[in-house]
């Protein structure tokens, strides 16, 4: 009877205890962690530096006379019609920048791949120039040898301050480009007779405005690129990364005309009128630091 006894209460411990361990939350392994992978983003200041090539290929120096000879004056519009001074003259430059820099910023509307819009500035020292020399040919009765002339024409830096607008594919930016252009020109034209000795001289020496166009692409750096192990400037002014450039830009400053007068060193009377132009094609490649969101 004892012994009953006994198996029935263990036989209910049993139950109660199933039933109790039944009641309770089953051990699961944890739900994996989500880590979220950064998405590049373009939205930013920037600043960084560059070097350029410059060409130009339309550029004209064309000279006029102001004098039909009457009074007694020079006929200078004779002398540029017979060829003795240069009537048209194509002025072709082409050079290496030597370095340039700029600043700008950019707003990216969707992180990862999306439209960019921007604004920046730069300057790029170019120091193309180009001088020369023109020979005009002996008249029989007019002169006995020829009249040299030299004309000098060059761009000593070009600055711009353009809108961009462009499509981010991740790390990649394709953008256009346009706005204002300024630079300073330097335009020279000696007149010589056959002696040699100085008879006309005229010069500008300023800072011209125009416009300037065009277009480029830019690729952001990833982090785990061994490129990223030159960075340590951008590290050390704090910069979120580091882009690769190259940009194409048309640029065009305008005309002016240069009075080419007398210089009382000869007998020589009236003026003339040299008209210049700049304007041509710069093609940039360099890098910048950026600053902002990933």
């Amino acid at each position: 009877m004892f012994a009953k006894l006994l198996l029935a209460g263990a036989a209910a411990i049993v139950a109660v205890s199933s039933a109790s361990a039944a009641d309770l939350p089953r051990r699961a392994a944890p739900p994996p962690v989500f880590t979220a992978v950064p998405v590049f983003s373009w939205t930013g200041f920037y600043i960084g530096t560059h070097t350029s090539y410059a060409f130009s290929d339309r550029q004209t120096i064309r000279t006029t006379g102001n004098n039909n000879g009457t009074g007694g004056i020079t006929n200078t519009q004779l002398n540029v019609a017979q060829g003795r001074r240069p009537g048209t003259f194509r002025s072709e430059q082409d050079g290496i920048g030597n370095v340039g820099g700029g600043f700008g910023y950019n707003y990216q509307f969707t992180p990862g791949s999306g439209f960019v819009v921007g604004i920046n500035t730069d300057l790029t020292w170019t120091a193309i120039s180009k001088s020369y020399a023109y020979f005009g040919p002996v008249i029989p009765g007019v002169n006995t040898a020829p009249d040299p002339s030299n004309l000098r024409q060059r761009l000593d830096y070009l600055g711009t301050v353009q809108g961009r607008l462009g499509y981010a594919f991740d790390r990649v930016l394709v953008y256009g480009t346009g706005g204002f252009a300024y630079g300073n020109v330097n335009y020279r034209a000696a007149f010589l007779n056959p002696a040699g000795t100085l008879a006309y001289a005229g010069k500008f020496d300023d800072i011209e405005t125009g416009y300037v166009y065009g277009g480029g692409i830019e690729w952001a750096i990833p982090t785990d690129n061994f490129l990223n192990r030159f960075n340590f400037i951008g590290s050390l002014l704090g910069s979120s990364g580091l882009t690769l450039k190259a940009e194409y830009l048309r640029y065009d400053l305008g005309s002016r005309n240069v009075l080419v007068n007398t210089t009382g060193l000869t007998a020589a009377t009236g003026s003339y009128t040299s008209r210049f132009n700049t304007e041509g094609s710069i093609i940039k490649a360099g890098f910048n630091y950026k600053f902002g969101s990933l």
